[in-house]
């Protein structure tokens, strides 16, 4: 019989350097983009240590920033907070209460009709 190595990644996340799942799309998206303007900036014609310093300053808080929301928050930690955000506050409902608690359909409310 054949001996089969097993792979023992299945079903964990994506990693690189501690950094996890949704974080890591905001570190390479966020170095993409500071790498955008620093060549923009340069074809501008803006003077090159202005550039450099610009491009190490953000790229630097950019890597401390998404370690740290990495260590904060986890690997979900970010979806959770925007699905919090995403919850109403409150629920409004301005219908009359008699119309609320009877069980009558009206013709109207059958055809959509107001």
């Amino acid at each position: 019989m054949a001996a089969y190595s097993i792979n023992k990644g299945i079903g964990k996340p994506a990693e690189f350097k501690g950094l996890k799942s949704q974080y890591l799309f905001i570190f390479a998206g966020g170095l993409l983009g500071v790498f955008v303007v620093f060549v923009i900036m340069y074809m501008v014609g803006i003077s090159q240590l202005i550039c450099i310093g610009f491009g190490v300053v953000t790229a630097g808080t950019l890597v401390w920033c998404t370690f740290y929301l990495n260590d904060k928050y986890g690997e979900f930690g970010l979806m959770k907070l925007q699905a919090i955000r995403n919850h109403p506050r409150y629920i409004i409902n301005r219908r009359r209460i008699i119309r609320l608690i009877s069980r009558i359909k009206r013709k109207e409310d059958l055809c959509g009709i107001r």
